[in-house]
């Protein structure tokens, strides 16, 4: 990563909490994760958010989705960070597990952030194809 070291602990830390309001099953909670208006890309499509409550509404879809896919623990992993001044450029691995502990779901996702008020918040996200090739056929965060 580069960046202050604080910035990227910052950065980790934002991304662990963000995971869990998705285990909390928390719609509201992740729309605060982000300012508007956000762009999310999910598979070569971009969706503009400019209205809280829609964000919060696609999150809860999210939520309905990995539930019945079984994911109740969700880990993310910050790969690559970039943080300049009030901007950042991050790289995240996510991780969705069952009860049992397997892993149910890897993707990858690129975050643009900017740093106000309350610290980080999501600008963009854009889901990257997995590594592998395969399609992903779940929406991603």
């Amino acid at each position: 990563m580069h960046g202050t070291g604080d910035a990227q602990a910052a950065l980790t830390a934002f991304f662990g909490a963000y995971a869990a309001a998705f285990d909390d099953a928390d719609a509201d909670a992740i729309a605060d994760f982000y300012v508007l208006p956000a762009v999310i890309w999910q598979f070569g499509t971009g969706h503009l958010f400019d209205d809280r409550d829609e964000l919060a509404e696609n999150a809860e879809k999210l939520i309905d989705a990995f539930d019945e896919a079984g994911i109740v623990t969700t880990e993310t992993t910050v790969r690559t960070a970039n943080v300049s001044g009030d901007t950042a450029f991050a790289t995240v691995d996510w991780s969705q597990s069952d009860d049992a502990g397997e892993e149910l779901h890897a993707f990858t996702c690129h975050y643009m952030l900017i740093r106000d008020a309350p610290g980080w918040r999501i600008v963009t996200v854009v889901n990257a194809p997995p590594v592998d090739g395969t399609s992903d056929e779940d929406d991603a965060t």
